[in-house]
């Protein structure tokens, strides 16, 4: 189970100093043109006080023009997703991101992963006791990885403000990190056990269809463009997809529990997550809101989001050729995945 998150880099869009204009000259206006300046804004007051129906006549025009500027790209404000520039990174910042992964790792593989002196070991034991079911065990971590990670994601504003940004990314990934490779570590090893539900592994074609379908992953920003345009929330379609794809072709019940207790998790997740984008950012998320859809495609289908010209180039860039290259390199990672889990005995 690859689950791969992209954390994208921002830059701000730069004004550009190269064009100055001259302030405009004031030019005196002479009577007549002042009488009919007048005369038309006297016209305005009538109509604004007309019957309803002409109201309505005189500002479709004006309601149009707002629609349409609503779809335009100046109208954005959330952030523009997957900017990478070169110029603004930093070797100092990649060295130093560097050296915190393979502490992290090291640490993670010492004090959880290794089960000479590790935890993780015993926490599968400790939930294997409750239930020799591996359908229980199986929702059972998913639960738990579940309540730690939304929690923890909702207290996101309050524990910031209390330890710091950094501190508490430190224990949120602290946290969230060894029960979510505990999950994929149980869900490799027992992934074929169970009941068989189906069995469709012999339809031709039907591996290259789900391998297609499987592929998909974009924090707390108010992100608007990309793959955004498509659906709010990238991460919950991609897990969905991946459920529904594994779930398919393994077909027993121990996948179905974990497919049930992850799509679970991510419907909440794209409740709470557009809660505390809401509390962040008010009625700026409420535009984005109004602009974007949780369902795919849903938005530009209904005409709320409008495609600018040339929008597919926002595809193209670092961050999103990254995440393809690490989901490619996962799933061809698959053996090397399950050697790994097979020695841990979990």
């Amino acid at each position: 189970m690859a689950a791969i998150s992209a954390s994208i880099l921002l830059a701000h869009p730069l004004s550009s100093p190269r064009f100055h204009f001259p302030k405009p000259k004031f030019i005196p206006l002479s009577p007549s043109k002042l009488s009919c300046i007048i005369q038309y804004n006297s016209f305005k007051t009538h109509l604004r006080n007309g019957p309803p129906k002409l109201r309505n006549f005189v500002s479709a025009p004006r309601i149009a023009k707002i629609d349409e500027a609503q779809g335009n790209e100046d109208s954005l404000v959330g952030e523009d997703s997957a900017v990478f520039l070169l110029s603004k990174q930093k070797i100092s910042s990649w060295l130093y991101f560097t050296v915190i992964l393979g502490v992290v790792l090291y640490i993670l593989d010492v004090a959880w992963i290794d089960n000479s002196t590790g935890f993780g070991k015993v926490l599968i034991d400790a939930l294997s006791a409750i239930s020799d079911s591996p359908e229980v065990v199986m929702l059972l971590l998913t639960l738990i990885f579940a309540v730690v990670h939304s929690g923890l994601a909702s207290l996101r504003d309050t524990g910031e403000k209390i330890i710091g940004e950094r501190a508490f990314r430190v224990l949120f990934a602290g946290t969230s990190l060894p029960l979510a490779v505990s999950t994929v570590v149980y869900f490799i090893n027992h992934r074929y056990d169970g009941v068989q539900l189906w069995q469709l592994q012999g339809v031709a074609g039907l591996h290259e269809f789900l391998w297609v379908a499987a592929v998909d992953k974009p924090k707390m920003h108010l992100w608007e463009t990309g793959i955004m345009r498509i659906t709010r929330h990238p991460q919950m379609v991609g897990q969905v997809i991946w459920c529904l794809a594994h779930t398919i072709w393994i077909g027993n019940s121990v996948t179905l529990a974990a497919s049930l207790g992850l799509i679970g998790h991510h419907l909440f997740g794209v409740w709470n997550g557009d809660r505390r984008l809401a509390i962040r950012y008010g009625e700026a998320f409420e535009d984005v809101k109004r602009r974007t859809s949780v369902v795919p495609f849903a938005a530009i289908l209904d005409g709320r989001q409008k495609l600018p010209e040339g929008y597919l180039k926002e595809f193209i860039r670092l961050p999103y050729l990254t995440i393809t290259v690490v989901t490619l390199g996962a799933y061809f990672a698959h053996p090397l995945m399950q050697a790994a889990s097979y020695r841990l005995h979990w």
